[in-house]
């Protein structure tokens, strides 16, 4: 393998500089020249490469978003689109494709391995919703943030005694709002994976008032409900005074913690080395505590559950 490129695809994620840095030094490490393809699948497909050297990964490690730019194609999910991006890696000598991104981002890099393009994907999303891996490129430092906030909401929710509503991203997945309400102290956590009852919510809200209890923090994972129709109703449903607050897109910014750089650091020099031992149409990850690679069609055919007992023990210490 002489050249190999690297790309970040779907949404940004804390860690992913930290992950092309490591794909960047480690394939030069070894005499492997390296390019890299701005604006994911997009980029591939328009020719965007851009050589990677020791210096263009310099200072980088501790940047949040993706200094290749990140970008969604649906151009690419369809055959011609994809035939049109071997090309352009075959045009280009390229022999092997590192992918940081999602599920998407891992059907496209399984598409290009089906062409005959040897790719390794590496988890990045702030959501934590890939199968196979104890935790995604990104999913700590969004949960450091959306708890930063949190712990700031509840200094305003008791000087005025009021509810709060906070609602955190996570797509379809509850991860973050699992752990963030957990390590926040929410009164009730709501997440789409947990069938809920806005009267459960009440009476909890009813139950800490009784007791003296002056403000309370709900958290809405964003696939479980809107937080402002949650808010809504739960001013028109108590009479209590409830403020909604939706963390959005500040949950992807910001410096990678230390975890998520030295998990980007391992999965990025792994994925060089998996391509240099000639694997393909696989994803890099750490899973169930042990550094390994994982096919893609395994990936999307295993059932992903987040840790449900987080929600248990958050009902448990919410009493």
């Amino acid at each position: 393998m002489q050249k190999i490129a690297v790309m970040t695809s779907g949404g940004d994620a804390p860690g992913m500089n930290a992950a092309v840095r490591a794909v960047t030094r480690t394939a030069i490490y070894h005499g492997v020249e390296v390019v890299g393809i701005r604006r994911g699948f997009t980029g591939l497909m328009s020719g965007e490469f851009v050589d990677m050297t020791l210096g263009s990964v310099a200072d980088t490690i501790q940047r949040g978003g993706t200094i290749l730019y990140t970008a969604r194609c649906e151009p690419f999910k369809t055959p011609e689109g994809q035939q049109q991006g071997f090309q352009v890696l075959q045009e280009a000598g390229i022999d092997g494709l590192v992918v940081v991104g999602g599920d998407g981002s891992f059907r496209g890099a399984q598409a290009l391995s089906k062409l005959g393009v040897k790719t390794i994907g590496l988890p990045g999303t702030i959501d934590n919703d890939i199968a196979c891996c104890d935790a995604t490129i990104g999913f700590d430092t969004a949960v450091n943030t959306a708890i930063e906030a949190i712990d700031k909401i509840r200094d305003t929710a008791t000087s005025h005694e009021r509810t709060y509503v906070v609602e955190v991203m996570g797509r379809n997945a509850g991860d973050i709002a699992l752990h963030v309400g957990l390590a926040g102290g929410a009164e009730s956590i709501l997440v789409p994976e947990r069938p809920f009852s806005m009267d459960d919510v009440i009476r909890k809200l009813e139950r800490g008032v009784a007791r003296g209890k002056k403000h309370s923090i709900i958290l809405v994972a964003e696939g479980a409900g809107r937080g402002m129709d949650i808010g809504k109703y739960l001013a028109e449903h108590t009479g209590f005074e409830v403020r909604v607050t939706v963390l959005g897109h500040i949950q992807r910014g910001g410096a990678p913690s230390a975890k998520d750089r030295v998990l980007a650091s391992q999965l990025g020099a792994y994925a060089v080395e998996l391509l240099l031992n000639g694997e393909s149409g696989k994803m890099a990850t750490i899973y169930q505590g042990a550094l390994t690679s994982v096919d893609f069609d395994t990936v999307f055919s295993t059932k992903r559950e987040p840790d449900m007992s987080l929600y248990d023990l958050a009902e448990t210490l919410a009493i």
